[in-house]
């Protein structure tokens, strides 16, 4: 109870630091601006907002007759990043007791997720993808969010994954029934279950679907290589969310399950593992985007090898598989043209404040700095569909970071932003250096 005052009381000093200027033009003096879309940054530029979007982008440092202005002239300023895999109804307690993920009581986990919104706002993040929560904690989260009742980032919600019996997306997997049926994952078997649970997403405010086609790492009894869903349950719920106009996210490590939701249209594929030249040569056909989520495998390779009593030995046998080929399937998707988009499968074993880390392994697996940017900035707002996210141009909403150095020399200077603007509101950083032109 003292973790949940103390969350609340910080939320109240945010709201009351940087509340939003009623009607007012906000000018940013952005030293350096990589635009989110342009093959090359741009020095010494104005961006001028109004309310909640950008107005216009002008060269060198203007000012107006009752605007603010922020000077960030000696910062390097970028669109808000975008995080297109994470789950913030997750935490760290899931490798201890796996049925904490579907038994913890709501009331907890809505707390903790929003404390996880609010920590990926304040690191950069200023829209993402929820691609699975019990029940509709995400739906209803995003939905305080916009109502600007509590601070974190635009969200995109799947509510609960769709897959088949004994898939990744059923609880049940190796410790019996879940105590209570409302709590499992969204299990469907058959074609035309398969497109009433899409259905029912929809109707329940789901903005994105999401499907587990493949066994997965994070359960028991599951192989990450099989495909689970049939060819023609993959086609109904694929046919069935863009026949609703919603978008689908494929959770697929295995070749034979990745080829299938190519095949069928699928939007993106997550993780992606075990995918070879074929299967990137079909992706670039498709023009379907690959979310590597790199970070958590790594994390938890890191996390078995210094403990591995910690987690059950199938667990750790297939993190062991998955993590080490990671880097090699980017870089090999990369070099073929797949399109990749940012995602980290942050679920607090990831620290939600650890999301840039990313970055840094999609260097490593050959990406220049700008192209891992872009996966964040426009190729994640493609990904969504969403034209006003991941640029900075006049009408884009005005959610904009910056950092101290160049991330052009060193990716890692993401790691540590100093300001966030959320829709022309400050919500972290430099309040100090606004300023207003009076006549």
């Amino acid at each position: 109870m003292r973790r949940f005052f103390k969350v609340m009381a910080g939320w109240a000093a945010i709201a009351a630091a940087h509340a939003p200027l009623s009607a007012k033009t906000t000018i940013i003096h952005a030293g350096t601006l990589i635009d989110g879309r342009s093959p090359s940054p741009i020095k010494h530029v104005s961006i001028v907002i109004n309310e909640q979007r950008v107005a216009r982008v002008a060269p060198d440092f203007i000012t107006e007759i009752g605007a603010d202005v922020i000077d960030l002239s000696s910062k390097t300023v970028l669109p808000g990043l975008i995080d297109c895999h994470v789950h913030l109804t997750d935490d760290d307690n899931h490798w201890d007791d796996p049925r904490s993920t579907t038994e913890r009581p709501y009331g907890e986990r809505a707390v903790v997720a929003a404390a996880h919104a609010k920590a990926t706002l304040e690191s950069g993040f200023t829209s993402i993808r929820n691609l699975g929560s019990p029940t509709e904690i995400d739906r209803d989260l995003k939905t305080v969010i916009d109502r600007g009742e509590t601070p974190g980032p635009r969200m995109w919600v799947s509510l609960q994954p769709i897959g088949p019996t004994g898939g990744h997306s059923d609880p049940a997997n190796g410790h019996g029934d879940s105590n209570d049926p409302d709590r499992r994952f969204d299990v469907a078997d058959g074609s035309d279950a398969v497109r009433a649970s899409v259905r029912d997403h929809m109707r329940r405010g789901a903005t994105v679907i999401k499907i587990m086609p493949s066994g997965g790492v994070g359960t028991v009894g599951d192989n990450p290589n099989a495909q689970l869903m049939t060819d023609d349950e993959i086609k109904a719920a694929i046919d069935t969310a863009h026949n609703l106009g919603l978008r689908v996210a494929a959770h697929a490590h295995g070749k034979a399950a990745i080829d299938a939701v190519v095949r069928a249209g699928v939007d993106s594929v997550e993780h992606g593992t075990f995918s070879d030249d074929e299967t990137f040569a079909l992706m670039k056909a498709h023009g379907t985007f690959l979310v590597p989520t790199m970070l958590t495998n790594y994390d938890l390779l890191r996390s078995v090898r210094l403990n591995p009593n910690r987690f059950p030995p199938d667990f750790a046998a297939k993190i062991g598989n998955v993590s080490p080929i990671n880097l090699k399937m980017v870089a090999a998707a990369h070099k073929a043209g797949v399109k990749i988009a940012y995602g980290t499968d942050a679920s607090g074993f990831v620290g939600f404040s650890d999301e840039a880390q990313e970055f840094a392994l999609l260097t490593a697996a050959g990406l220049t700095p700008m192209q891992a940017i872009q996966t964040a900035t426009s190729n994640a707002a493609a990904l969504i569909g969403e034209k006003d996210i991941g640029i900075v141009a006049p009408g884009a909403y005005a959610d904009i970071i910056a950092v101290d150095t160049d991330p052009l020399v060193d990716v890692r200077s993401l790691e540590h932003v100093s300001f966030v603007m959320k829709g022309g509101v400050v919500v972290r950083g430099l309040s100090a250096n606004r300023s207003t032109l009076s006549n």
